[in-house]
This record gives C-alpha cells, structure tokens and sequence, in this order.
C-alpha cells in the first residue's frame, strides 16, 4: 500500500502565522498613525514658512513701488486699492503687506487649496499687541481637534504706525 502524503499547512501552522501578522500590524498601526500625524504638522510648518516669505516678499515689493514712480499700467502700492505684482499676478495690499484674502495672501503664497489638501476660512483676531485685524486660516485636511492649522493676520495700525503682519501656526492637532 502507497502512502499518500498531503502538502500544505496544518491548522495549527495557520493559527501561529495569523497570530505573528496580528502582532507585527499591531505594532505597526501606531507608527503609522504618527507618520500621518507628522505629515500633517510637517505641512503645516511649510505653510508658515510660505505665508512668512511671501508676506515678506511682497512687502519688499511695495515698499519698492513706493519708492519710485508708478509705471503707467502696472499695478502698484501706488494704486486704489494698493496692488503688487508678484509672478505675473496682482496681490492685493493693506498697509504695505498681503491682504488676508484669496486674492491678497493666497496669490502671493502661490497657494493652491485643493492641491495643498487645505480649507481657508475667514475672520479675525487679535495680533500680539491686542489690534484686531483681518485673518485667513487654512486648516489641514484629516487634523483633529484643536485644529492643525496655519493662521495669517493680516497688517494692523497702532495710531499711524504699521504693525505688520504676523503667521501662527498650530500642530496640536495634527
């Protein structure tokens, strides 16, 4: 008589390989879950860094206009309302920085809210010497409570002088 040998796994030999896929995805899923959370706060950081630099840049480019003559049919801080050019495209000005808007701030970020995974909403706050002035939040998207967000406050006045614009940003969220 031939003995017949089957090939495969045993039951048990299944149970021992589900239990060890089991322990490996439950150490795995935290990590996961944290590289997510620090994605979001990495963009957030970016945000920032780009709300700063173009409020900077085009507060350069004003004080610029400002300086010289306007060039008849270029937009300029000169203009009502004040206007700056920056890559091709007008920015609007409040008080020598980027208005906190979608044609202000979000044109001179270069900002695309759909591509960037961001929610912009307006409204305002109070900057750090107690002005309230105009701001743009841009929250990103999957941050939890308190939001994982990026808030622009737009250029402000104490008597006549300018306050300028300030970034916050905030990771708890994230």
């Amino acid at each position: 008589m031939k003995t017949v040998r089957q090939g495969g796994f045993t039951l048990m030999e299944l149970v021992v390989v589900i239990a060890i896929i089991a322990i490996l995805a439950a150490v795995a899923l935290p990590r996961l879950i944290e590289t997510q959370r620090d994605a979001r706060a990495a963009k957030a950081k970016a945000i920032y860094g780009s709300l700063r630099s173009a409020s900077s840049l085009a507060r350069a480019r004003c004080e610029l206009d400002l300086a010289g003559t306007p060039t008849p049919g270029k937009v300029s801080c000169h203009d009502t309302p004040p206007m700056v050019e920056m890559d091709g495209h007008p920015v609007r000005i409040v008080h020598h920085f980027p208005a906190a808007s979608a044609d202000g701030i979000d044109v001179a970020a270069d900002l695309n809210l759909a591509a960037d995974g961001l929610v912009a909403s307006n409204g305002t706050e109070t900057n750090s010497l107690g002005i309230s002035v105009a701001a743009r939040t841009y929250t990103v998207s999957g941050g939890g409570t308190p939001q994982c967000s990026v808030t622009y406050l737009e250029a402000g006045l104490k008597g006549s002088s300018i306050i300028g614009a300030e970034v916050r940003v905030a990771t708890d969220g994230c």
